[in-house]
């Protein structure tokens, strides 16, 4: 009966479905290329020791992923409903980063102003137009996918404009350190910065009420209402806490090639983030979340990802690949799917001890 309840234990938590996903990743890999795991250490264009190889390239790519998971798990938390205008707000939120390091001039010798006052502006606008995105969900309850979808569509038509359809170019070398690596420092600065944002949102999560109130929020609003929370606020709010996350990926991303892509930049990455919601085991309908799960969900969508492009599956097929399995990862977490396995097994134990 305790191995039972251990066993039950371990099936019913969130994160086992992500992490028997990851370990399927890991297994298909051994199997088919041992290489894939293969790292080593060579000197990069500035001419610093750092590491390279497939884990390492998850490592660094599904930083980024994880850092927009935290946010969208709050907002799919609160509202119930999904964000598909972060990639655009990424875009948003570099092209303004790269607007205030550049001033007047695109193609500056010096930065104009510490890259860290950049980073607060562009913040403070990314947070702008999250609390954009929360006010018409929770004071005009516009279904969260529809309000997003005006971001979507004007985004990156806004981050050109911000920058007057230029495209602006940063030559300090130290402006790369964010998207690359650190001299001295082998492991992609990104992953250091997601582990940063991991803290702070766990931190955040244990000392203070976030986590009760948006999932109150989420389970039932009517009921928050009446036990004396303001259910809209609190949307709003993981709006915003989405909107910082926008803004460390911005910095990330246009640090990566120290300019902008306004067409290309965080192209698709909305859909990657909420698969990573999804496949944590948070229901996309609202109520509890698990963090470190979505977490988990997003560098498993980035190894699938780093997978498919290791066995040089064409880019214009990548979508329909990566969703076949998605789609069965998903199906395979939902909570109706998970109670019948914990069943399947209760019963399976019961047999052995009869």
């Amino acid at each position: 009966m305790k191995k039972d309840s251990i066993l039950m234990r371990i099936v019913r938590n969130q994160c086992f479905i992500p992490l028997i996903a990851l370990l399927l990743l890991v297994v298909f890999n051994l199997v088919a290329d041992p290489g894939f795991f293969k790292i080593t250490l060579a000197d990069n264009s500035a001419g610093n020791p750092v590491l390279s190889g497939f884990l390492v390239t998850i490592l660094d790519s599904g930083s980024e992923l994880a850092i927009l998971a935290i946010g969208m798990t709050l907002v799919t938390a609160a509202s119930g409903g999904q964000d598909i205008s972060v990639g655009a707000a990424v875009a948003i939120a570099g092209s303004v980063l790269l607007r205030v390091l550049c001033g007047s001039n695109s193609r500056p010798e010096t930065l104009q102003a510490p890259i860290i006052v950049a980073f607060l502006v562009s913040c403070l606008v990314a947070m702008l137009f999250g609390a954009f995105n929360g006010v018409l969900v929770a004071y005009f309850n516009i279904q969260p996918m529809i309000a997003t979808l005006i971001l979507y569509t004007a985004g990156r038509s806004i981050a050109a404009w911000v920058n007057n359809n230029e495209l602006p170019v940063i030559s300090e070398p130290s402006f790369k350190y964010f998207g690359e690596f650190i001299p001295g420092i082998p492991i992609p600065t990104p992953f250091f910065i997601a582990v940063a944002c991991m803290i702070i949102i766990a931190l955040v999560l244990r000392f203070t009420n976030l986590r009760l109130y948006t999932e109150a929020v989420g389970i039932n609003q009517s009921s928050a209402r009446l036990n004396g929370l303001n259910p809209a606020m609190i949307k709003v709010l993981s709006f915003v806490i989405l909107g910082v996350c926008v803004a460390v990926v911005g910095l990330i991303k246009v640090s990566r090639i120290s300019t902008i892509n306004y067409s290309v930049i965080a192209k698709d990455i909305e859909m990657d983030a909420i698969l990573a919601v999804a496949l944590g085991g948070n229901a996309l309908s609202g109520g509890k979340f698990n963090m470190a799960a979505s977490v988990i969900g997003a560098y498993v969508i980035q190894f699938l990802t780093t997978t498919l492009y290791k066995f040089h599956v064409q880019s214009d097929a990548l979508p329909a690949y990566k969703a076949v399995v998605v789609i069965v990862l998903v199906v395979v977490s939902a909570p109706k799917v998970r109670e019948w396995f914990s069943g399947l097994t209760r019963r399976s134990m019961k047999k052995e001890v009869a």
